[in-house]
């Protein structure tokens, strides 16, 4: 009998999130049935994309997959109060939808951040005995404080009893590193009830990469590190800058380029103007089939978040896209995502957001010859077929879903 999954997150294609249209895909060529509630897209920019507007109900069918969207209010600033109102009203939305006109599924898929989306799985749950696994890719209220969203230790400490609630309440969680799991048991979650499921890359985007290499791309003369993604607080990437002004002192020729967009990314096109750095060069936000040729052009890619406790038991999604394209990974992330590049012998290791330790690892990187740097790839390539291919972890999934839904919720997960 076909398993019916209800995919509940607030972002989804066409917002740049891994755990949308292709977990999506993926479950449906797996046997199970699959409906999405997700919200209208607006992130990261915090404006609804063209061609797209917010109303009180919108069905569609991507690639075969039902995607219901519900209203929200769209932002993605960095004033607090605005996104826990974007988070409130989606989860506001959310919960009617799936309460009232939602047809039954056999098991809730819940995505979390927010925690927003995690209440609103665990009342679907208690009101409609719907088992719930539950997805943590990010570690609340540690994040919140760790990105400087959250600063207020009373409502961090209400948003530390909210989680407990909630894991309490579901069935399963699946998190994205050893770590994760670690600290969640410290925390008195049963450590039964907790699957490691590594992360994985949109392989078909990455595999068939389109489009040209903007002309801003640097030439073979340099060596060029790429980093490819949102640059937040949380990637404090002032720290590559300074990194870049070092290796421009010395007439290196390593070259940074910064792909994407985010709330820092102002202040730090304004900083490399203050620098003079000649050595940075910033590109705008494209598609994921787009990225894929940035990435294939680069020399080494980079993955950098700031020192914090939380960070060390992170594994950044980036890491896996950049392991699947099959290049030499400049690991500037403490803990969990460190050993895994270490393990994998996919590239160098430097402290996170330490100037002198991003200069010396490209400086190494840098010197090494095309067969170095090709077995470097070929070794980070092999790692994720092996081992973090989307089917690999989507197929645990899968083992998670049957499971919850063979066996009945005791009384204490529904109190």
């Amino acid at each position: 009998m076909t398993v019916r999954v209800l995919l509940l997150t607030q972002w989804f294609d066409p917002e740049p999130t891994f755990k949308g249209l292709v977990f999506a895909r993926e479950l449906v060529r797996q046997g199970f049935d699959v409906e999405v509630v997700t919200g209208f897209p607006n992130y990261p920019g915090g404006k609804v994309y063209p061609g797209y507007r917010v109303k009180l109900l919108q069905r569609e069918v991507i690639d075969g997959v039902q995607v219901t969207r519900v209203p929200l209010f769209p932002n993605h600033d960095q004033s607090a109060i605005k996104r826990v109102f974007n988070y409130l009203s989606f989860a506001a939305s959310a919960l009617v939808y799936c309460l009232l006109f939602a047809r039954r599924a056999d098991v809730i898929y819940a995505y979390h951040p927010p925690l927003t989306v995690g209440i609103t799985a665990s009342l679907i749950r208690l009101f409609r005995r719907i088992p719930v696994v539950y997805d943590i890719q990010d570690m609340w209220p540690d994040t919140l404080r760790a990105t400087g969203m959250l600063n207020n230790e009373r409502v961090l400490s209400v948003v530390a009893s909210v989680c407990q609630w909630v894991y309490r309440r579901v069935d399963r969680i699946a998190v994205l590193s050893p770590g994760f799991k670690r600290l969640l048991v410290m925390r008195g979650v049963p450590e039964d009830k907790i699957e490691v499921i590594y992360n994985w890359a949109d392989e078909a985007a990455l595999s068939a990469p389109v489009g040209a290499l903007p002309a801003a791309f640097p030439g073979p003369d340099r060596f060029r590190i790429v980093f490819a993604g949102n640059m937040g607080k949380a990637q404090a990437l002032a720290a590559v800058l300074d990194a870049a002004a070092t290796l421009q002192n010395e007439a290196s020729n390593v070259s940074f380029v910064l792909l994407g967009a985010g709330v820092e990314l102002v202040h730090l096109k304004q900083t490399a103007a203050n620098k003079q750095l000649g050595n940075v060069v910033f590109l705008p936000a494209v598609p994921m089939a787009e990225v894929g040729t940035i990435l294939n052009a680069a020399d080494a890619l980079l993955v950098h978040l700031r020192k914090d406790p939380l960070f060390a038991i992170t594994i950044p999604s980036k890491t896996q896209a950049y392991m699947a394209v099959g290049k030499p990974i400049l690991m500037a992330v403490d803990g969990d995502a460190a050993v895994l590049i270490e393990n994998s012998g996919a590239g160098v290791v430097a402290e996170s957001e330490s100037p002198d330790a991003l200069a010396n690892a490209a400086r190494a990187l840098a010197k090494l010859n095309a067969d170095e740097l090709g077995a470097m790839g070929e070794r980070a390539r092999r790692y994720y077929i092996e081992r973090l291919a989307m089917q690999i972890s989507v197929g645990k999934f899968g083992e998670a879903f049957r499971r919850v839904t063979q066996r009945p919720p005791t009384a204490s997960q529904i109190s």
